[in-house]
């Protein structure tokens, strides 16, 4: 700083006055920014694991589709480096069109294939994403987050998380139990997190994916802030069975044991795609859920930390104006951008303070229960003094337009609100 200083005494003084002016404008500049919704995907796969598509245009897509991030989440790996993968593999994934269409897109210049001179396979390369993130990020508009799903496995069952704007790949280390699985990757990620010197994000991924980790496991990791709370895959088993409750019930009890009987902040829901096919087949496709961060930049570090001050909502298809919690009257109220054709209904949900019931938790009618519903654009709800928390969710009466499970209509999703540690 102080040689910068030197350098501006010895110039002419109308040379100073141009840059205190242009700092100034600059200065002036700085300050329009306020904060704004970012639409974003965190769960997203490519040809790099098991998607059927190359990166580049997965990403195109979203940014052509309204998005404003999107963490690309192969299974144990990261978009590094150099690979080739054989065009038969490609096709048998994805079309016999697949190739034409990538060159279609970004030319033949950009498209790299070899051949093999004994078998005269044909090679496609995989370009990293520090190599195509040119081609699709927009300043202020479109940004790739690194990520990774730190696919991991316990008890005989499915462990999987994703973390966000990872400067590593992180290697999962497993557990005796679930429970033990779930915390050991997060001390990992906390481990890489310190290291690194960034803002990490880590979330545990469809949790009804084989049944694998109950409301009981994510309860007792108490440092695990996130889960999904919908996943646009049509195999995670979203709304459960007889057996086994559904995703969104699983939150209240999530939340209720962190709440009551861990004196510990509740878990936030956030909503993903969990992409892997994008040419229209059966399967698990983009732009079913995601969600909305309030940030004022569209950096990945700003949009983490908003993130973890629960600045944000979930959405399956309905868009939120704003979302306002009144720390002083209790009350949170929302403010719903309508749909052409569309109602909604909006319920506020909450467990109660002191509960009694001899149920099981899954059971337990005091927990995730509805307080009220209300029509309209302007829904609002007043807590009171029994109940630990508030959430919302908003629901469309116009169905998803693609829907992951049968008579699935668009939502949102409000965060727990309300909430007190004693």
């Amino acid at each position: 700083m102080a040689r910068r200083i030197q350098i501006v005494r010895t110039m002419p003084l109308l040379i100073s006055v141009v840059l205190a002016t242009l700092s100034t404008a600059a200065a002036q500049e700085a300050t329009k920014f306020d904060f704004q919704w970012f639409k974003g995907n965190l769960h997203t796969h490519s040809l790099w694991s098991d998607g059927d598509e190359f990166p580049e245009v997965i990403a195109a897509w979203y940014a052509e589709h309204g998005y404003n991030f999107l963490a690309l989440s192969d299974h144990n790996t990261l978009s590094r480096g150099m690979r080739w993968m054989p065009l038969p593999d490609i096709i048998g994934r994805s079309d016999e069109g697949i190739l034409q269409r990538y060159q279609n897109r970004f030319g033949s210049d950009w498209v790299e294939t070899r051949q093999d001179p004994q078998s005269g396979r044909l090679d496609v390369r995989l370009k990293p994403l520090d190599e195509f993130r040119c081609l699709v990020e927009r300043a202020g508009s479109f940004i790739m987050i690194e990520g990774e799903e730190i696919s991991d496995k316990s008890e005989g069952l499915p462990v999987h998380l994703n973390v966000s704007n990872t400067a590593e790949r992180i290697e999962p280390v497993g557990g005796q139990t679930v429970r033990e699985a779930i915390a050991n990757n997060l001390r990992a990620v906390l481990e890489h997190e310190e290291k690194s010197g960034r803002n990490l994000m880590l979330h545990l991924n469809h949790p009804n994916f084989h049944y694998a980790v109950t409301a009981e496991d994510l309860a007792h990791v108490v440092q695990e802030q996130f889960f999904e709370v919908y996943n646009g895959h049509p195999g995670v088993n979203h709304l459960g069975d007889e057996q086994h409750i559904s995703i969104e019930r699983m939150w209240d009890v999530i939340n209720a044991i962190r709440l009551s009987a861990l004196n510990s902040p509740p878990i936030l829901g956030i909503a993903t795609d969990d992409s892997h096919e994008y040419h229209g087949k059966p399967g698990s496709r983009p732009g079913r859920g995601w969600v909305m961060v309030r940030s004022k930049y569209l950096t990945p570090e700003h949009l983490i930390r908003s993130l973890e001050s629960a600045n944000f909502y979930a959405s399956s298809g309905v868009t939120l104006r704003d979302v306002q919690f009144s720390s002083d009257s209790r009350t949170l109220s929302l403010s719903i951008a309508p749909a052409e054709g569309a109602t909604y209904i909006t319920r506020f949900i909450t467990t109660l303070r002191n509960r009694e019931s001899g149920e099981s938790l899954p059971k337990d009618e005091s927990i995730g229960r509805v307080v009220a519903e209300v029509e309209g654009l302007s829904p609002s709800y007043t807590m009171k003094d029994d109940q630990l928390y508030v959430r919302a969710v908003v629901t469309s009466s116009l169905e998803h337009s693609d829907p992951s499970f049968d008579g699935q209509f668009r939502q949102a999703w409000t965060q727990p609100v309300g909430w007190t540690i004693r």
